[in-house]
């Protein structure tokens, strides 16, 4: 296309004749080169837009072309389907005639565009008007009733903007034949429903290819600024240098860091510390698969890293205020034997999580123990206080002849699986007692016990062996559980045995007060036992048996239960045979007493101080570390939570996400970090990384929460989000070829029609007063916001002069009159070609 502009102030042709003449020298000099470019020419005024145009179409035809556009007071005829009719009508009929009565075949297209309009302001804040002056005490969830991510996962801790910022629809009517005004008039009173294809395309977000650090809100965000407290964190050897006035870098970190005031620590205190918090046996959002040393989301010191994610601007000095007021909270909870909220007062230390987490499961199951302990004592003073001296007279006697009462389990003890002599029907046999020495609950006296059995207390049951020096059963006892270590004790404990290396008595020093407590029940179970036969119950692998020897039955220790086969045959190993062994003096040490009357193993005022003293003496840079672990971790978990319908592809990138974060957060447990290290960049890249998969998961929620009804749609247009916007994330610009906007569409079938209509909710009373409806074809109440007409009309060509010399292409029918309308009832353009033998 060619246009030919005056070298004057406007750029346009003003003068017809000046336009007409200087159009035909242009076509001349293209038809010369045997060019078939058009050429245009402007004409009027430049806020018309009006050119006038001619193209060679060979030695046969030409086309000519005019263009002019309506910018304001468009007339209310030509708003209308009928009046644009009759316009192009009037460009090849007599103008005398009655256009409303005469027939004339014009082929008709039309292209609808609808837009669903944005949320409206006014009216929300009449809504959120008129909640408060209702009174209700709403707190912070009255900003987020509005919001559309309300019931997302991370929604609790910010609000993002809605990535599908709406939608467009264009409804496509197939090309028919119009022969009368009237049906026009029929076709603007149509439905959209009744247009042979809609095509959709949403409106997305603009921030999404920013990657500006100013419009980042999200989880992403705030890790960057835990990343840069790390870095410096290398700064201090403890937390509250970073807050305290003397230390000499105070000032520039007052400069430059705030801390929030005292009611922000006290709301995110009281948030973490509030009563009934529970902690669940397993948060529904954790990764499965994840191996990162970190807490569980729902735990205390995840819920920690989270709040502190948000409080003030995430820098060094608010975390280490909001970590030491943190720090008091837990020791206050430990002094007034006050159960740790969000945390577990049971089970085993988990070592694949982090130290920080070990350290307040450890705590709180002290405080647990501790407090039980301080109610025992209370009822044990009460009852002494409220007891006669006859009674507790009668209690001695009667506790005479309960010496002679064999022991059986309490309701309070629990199975401890323990040995691998021990047979199937009696695995449970070697059980484990409250560390805190409850005693087990006695059963009748049977009528024809032996003597050994009168004295036997803290029996499990049978264990399936014969005892070596008597004809005896065995008997498993009640064991204590063993102590609970966290991963620092483990660690002392393998430096230690590298130290003095791997010898038994080594190991046995080291398990003292175990191997001491479990023999001391077992003499208590087994009064006629001998070291040996601890040996063949606690360690068979040290017993050995001489297999060779003709007897009809086995000698394994498992499987010693007949009388027949007593004495049993064996020796000790060697390492347990030989002299000094510390496993026998530990043994002739034992006394016979039950895990019940036996001191716990576990102190927990000691085990819980030293929980208390490594959180208040920890480093800044251990903090943050495992601070930043928990924080992806639980970041991730928490968004991991979000409902986004079978789209596999954000499934896998979440599993990515999980595989990235392990391996980038690796260095950090090794804790072997300093100051502005390649780990640090790396770990910044994560954030990117992060931030790619937060904003295509919102993506992915809007989606699924607006295609509920209609799936393929939601999976179709997320496909190409994440086609289009994955390789722009984080990248400042693309190729002069890239397209710069989201621009791919989708086919809507005739079942996922009405989801989609759905979605072009009715105006709102506040939108609907804003503009007049000009034109027809509403959906839910909306116009279209741009109306695209195409009339034509076809003559046949093969009758006039010029046939002979018509090409083969002309033969049948030549499209003569051609109109495009596109505007709206504020805005039209018009262009009109005519095709002419000349």
């Amino acid at each position: 296309m060619t246009v030919i502009a005056p070298q004057s102030a406007s750029g346009v042709v003003l003068d017809a004749p000046e336009a007409s003449k200087l159009l035909s020298a242009v076509a001349i000099a293209l038809s010369n080169c045997s060019s078939l470019w058009p050429a245009f020419v402007p004409v009027h005024i430049p806020a018309r837009k009006a050119y006038i145009g001619i193209q060679n179409m060979g030695t046969v035809f030409t086309r000519r072309f005019e263009a002019d556009h309506i910018g304001s007071q468009v007339p209310v005829k030509l708003m209308h389907l009928e009046g644009l009719y009759e316009l192009f009508v009037s460009k090849f009929a007599y103008s005398t005639l009655d256009f409303s009565m005469h027939l004339f075949k014009v082929h008709f297209t039309m292209k609808l565009t609808y837009r669903s309009l944005p949320p409206d302001d006014d009216d929300v804040q009449r809504a959120d008007a008129d909640v408060t002056e209702s009174g209700d005490d709403l707190g912070g969830d009255m900003h987020n009733r509005t919001q559309w991510d309300d019931d997302c996962p991370w929604s609790e801790w910010y609000s993002a903007e809605d990535p599908v910022k709406g939608f467009e629809l264009v409804a496509l009517w197939s090309e028919k034949v119009v022969e009368s005004s009237l049906e026009m008039a029929e076709l603007e009173n149509s439905s959209p429903h009744e247009a042979q294809k809609w095509i959709l395309s949403p409106n997305m977000s603009s921030t999404l290819t920013d990657s500006s650090k100013g419009n980042r809100i999200g989880f992403a965000s705030q890790l960057c600024l835990l990343v840069d407290a790390l870095n410096k964190s290398f700064e201090a050897q403890f937390m509250e240098d970073f807050v305290s006035v003397e230390n000499p870098g105070s000032d520039n970190l007052n400069s430059s860091m705030v801390i929030p005031p005292p009611t922000v620590i006290d709301r995110v205190l009281k948030e973490l510390f509030h009563d009934g918090a529970q902690f669940p046996s397993f948060a529904s959002g954790e990764h499965k698969t994840s191996r990162i040393k970190a807490a569980p989301l729902e735990s205390l010191f995840a819920q920690f890293c989270l709040h502190s994610l948000w409080f003030g601007n995430c820098n060094i000095r608010a975390i280490s205020v909001i970590w030491i007021e943190f720090v008091r909270e837990v020791r206050w909870c430990w002094e007034e034997s006050q159960p740790l909220p969000l945390m577990p007062a049971f089970g085993s230390i988990d070592l694949s999580t982090c130290v920080i987490f070990q350290k307040l499961h450890m705590l709180a199951i002290c405080i647990e123990r501790k407090r039980q302990l301080n109610e025992e004592f209370q009822d044990c003073v009460g009852s002494m206080d409220h007891s006669s001296p006859s009674i507790e007279e009668d209690g001695l006697d009667e506790g005479s002849e309960d010496s002679c009462i064999m022991q059986t389990p309490g309701e309070n003890l629990d199975g401890k699986r323990d040995s691998p002599a021990i047979p199937d029907d009696l695995q449970d046999s070697k059980q484990s007692v409250s560390s805190l020495g409850a005693r087990p609950e006695h059963a009748a006296v049977s009528a024809d016990l032996k003597p050994s059995d009168c004295i036997r207390r803290g029996s499990a049951g049978e264990a399936g062996m014969m005892l070596l020096k008597s004809k005896q059963r065995m008997h498993a006892p009640f064991t204590q559980e063993a102590p609970l270590m966290t991963e620092d004790m483990h660690e002392e404990r393998l430096q230690a045995v590298e130290a003095f290396g791997d010898s038994l008595n080594f190991s046995a020093f080291l398990e003292r007060e175990i191997l001491a407590s479990d023999m001391s029940a077992f003499k208590a179970a087994n009064p006629d036992a001998v070291f040996e036969d601890f040996i063949r119950w606690h360690s068979p692998g040290d017993w050995e048996s001489d297999v060779t020897k003709e007897s009809g039955s086995s000698n394994n220790p498992a499987t010693e239960g007949s009388k027949d086969d007593w004495p049993p045959q064996g020796w000790l190993s060697k390492r347990m045979s030989e002299s000094g062994n510390l496993w026998r003096k530990i043994w002739n040490d034992a006394p016979a007493l039950p895990a019940s009357e036996q001191k716990p193993l576990m102190d927990p005022n000691r085990e819980g101080e030293k929980s208390l003293h490594y959180l208040e003496t920890l480093r800044p840079h251990q903090l943050l570390e495992q601070m930043i672990c928990t924080a992806f971790s639980a970041a991730a978990d928490t968004l991991n939570q979000t409902h986004f319908g079978g789209l596999k592809q954000m499934k896998t990138k979440l599993d990515q996400l999980y595989l990235t974060m392990t391996s980038a957060l690796r260095p950090l447990q090794a804790n072997r970090l300093s100051a502005d290290t390649d780990t640090i960049e790396d770990i910044k890249r994560l954030c990117g990384v992060f931030e790619h998969v937060e904003k295509l998961l919102t993506i992915a929620a809007s989606l699924h929460r607006k295609f509920l009804h209609a799936p393929r749609l939601s999976e179709a247009i997320f496909r190409d989000c994440c086609n289009f916007y994955f390789p722009r994330m984080g990248t400042s610009s693309s190729g002069d070829n890239t397209p710069k906007e989201f621009e791919k569409q989708q086919i809507v079938t005739m079942n996922e029609r009405p989801v989609v209509s759905n979605m072009f909710t009715p105006p709102t009373a506040n939108q609907s007063w804003r503009k007049v409806l000009s034109l027809g074809n509403l959906l839910n109440g909306h116009e279209p916001v741009l109306r695209e007409i195409i009339f034509s009309k076809r003559d046949k060509v093969s009758g006039n002069h010029y046939a002979a010399r018509t090409p083969n292409a002309y033969q049948d029918e030549l499209e003569t009159y051609r109109m495009y309308i596109c505007g709206t009832s504020n805005d039209l353009r018009i262009a009109l070609s005519v095709v002419s033998c000349d």
